[in-house]
């Protein structure tokens, strides 16, 4: 009851402090949550403000494949990373399952076969950004909509439909992993959640739903989900990501 109350009432943890002068800043906060007896962290960036990217291969064409390389790859271009998250799902290559766009260019075109699995657990979706707006859509109401962001990741299953729980998602569901997702607030409201215990889709779904107050969400991936937000101890640190998702300060 009291780590409970302290989740509650804990101050968010100032990541990064905007820079002076007109380098790019970063000023996210991620604070611990507790959401029908849950923990989670919530990280919030403004995308009117802050320098959200999706990152997949290094300067040598590999896969970066940890928060650690991405640090490390960002330092060497005179940046600070101050925020990371594994992007969505991906092959034994470490290559996106489905759609990924970074930096304007299609890397991997959309994925709309049938299978097993989340990711194909329809509808699935698309997290999309860029020029400082932001949207998570269904993966055909994406593609028909005919947009061209900066960058778009591909994942499934959609958690959050138009302020309804995926339909597929079930109060009784049993299973339970680490997940992490992905929901946005009006044009520019990023908001990343990550859980730091076993939890099923729908209590994930759920989250994102009463709590985080998005009404349209993306599950990332679940198991391998990992959180890099210094000064906050890490989540996961998986070794073999795929894509990832990161925030950084310093000059463009």
């Amino acid at each position: 009851m009291l780590l409970s109350f302290l989740r509650r009432i804990a101050r968010p943890v100032v990541l990064a402090a905007c820079l002076a002068g007109g380098a790019a800043s970063a000023q996210a906060a991620c604070e611990p949550v507790t959401e029908d007896g849950h923990g989670y962290v919530v990280c919030r960036f403004d995308l009117a403000r802050d320098a959200l990217s999706l990152y997949w291969r290094g300067a040598d064409g590999a896969p970066l494949a940890s928060t650690t390389r991405l640090a490390d790859e960002v330092a060497a271009a005179g940046r600070k990373l101050v925020f990371a998250m594994n992007a969505g799902m991906y092959d034994t290559a470490l290559a996106p399952l489905g759609l990924y766009i970074e930096n304007g260019r299609m890397l991997h075109r959309a994925n709309l076969r049938s299978g097993s699995g989340n990711f194909h657990l329809k509808p699935n979706g698309v997290f999309y950004f860029g020029r400082g707006k932001a949207g998570v859509m269904e993966t055909g109401r994406f593609l028909k909509a005919r947009l061209a962001p900066d960058f778009a990741t591909q994942s499934g299953p959609m958690l959050v439909i138009d302020g309804q729980i995926h339909p597929k998602l079930q109060p009784d569901g049993a299973s339970e992993k680490i997940r992490n997702g992905v929901g946005v607030r009006g044009e520019t409201e990023v908001i990343f959640a990550i859980s730091t215990e076993p939890v099923s889709f729908y209590a994930f779904a759920k989250l994102f739903r009463d709590r985080l107050d998005t009404q349209n969400a993306l599950f990332l991936d679940g198991s391998i989900s990992t959180l890099y937000a210094p000064p906050l101890s890490p989540v996961g640190g998986w070794r073999d990501l795929g894509p990832m998702l990161g925030v950084t300060t310093g000059p463009q």
